[in-house]
């Protein structure tokens, strides 16, 4: 996707913008991430999207291998690079494997996967195609999780759609030495 909305310059950010990307995760340039810096366009709804899914990273209820699974198949299958790529290198430091995330793109049915995360994956694929996480996925979700950590499975998958959607749409730039995108299942 082409650059449609560019990441907003720091010699034209307004005081409440630069508020609002103080303490964002930067990037090696020195620079909030392209993310932060185009959506800072919209101070509003860039304030209580980050509320939401800060909450989601950093407070959540999932342990970060299970979030970066989810969230990491949402971006394949949503093809978003930039979500992809920063979500690698988050998941390599959450403790999941170069082989696990080359296996993402390969899916639940892919050989190596415990039935754990085989059940996170199928649950990320049926949100994404049907909006709904079925009765047999739920059920395998219920026997490990709580009531918390079953409300943020859709959650998460829901939040990273939007990013998907959104990052797609404004053409977001990805910042150079990223991982790249898989070009397919293998």
């Amino acid at each position: 996707m082409a650059l449609r909305i560019p990441a907003l310059p720091a010699d034209q950010r307004s005081e409440e913008q630069n508020k609002l990307l103080s303490g964002i995760p930067i990037g090696g340039d020195g620079e909030p991430l392209n993310i932060f810096t185009t959506l800072v366009r919209h101070p509003e709804l860039m304030r209580r999207w980050m509320a939401f899914g800060g909450v989601l990273l950093f407070k959540g209820r999932l342990s970060p291998q299970d979030r970066e699974l989810l969230i990491l198949r949402t971006a394949y299958r949503c093809n978003t690079p930039y979500e992809w790529g920063q979500h690698v290198v988050i998941a390599s430091t959450a403790g999941i494997t170069d082989e696990e995330i080359r296996r993402i793109a390969d899916g639940p049915g892919a050989a190596g996967w415990s039935d754990h995360q085989r059940v996170l994956l199928t649950a990320a694929d049926e949100l994404h195609d049907e909006s709904v996480i079925s009765d047999a996925t739920w059920a395998a979700l219920a026997d490990v999780y709580d009531e918390q950590q079953l409300i943020e499975v859709p959650m998460v998958v829901g939040q990273y759609h939007l990013v998907a959607f959104t990052l797609n749409s404004l053409g977001v730039e990805p910042e150079p030495g990223l991982p790249e995108f898989p070009s397919e299942a293998s």
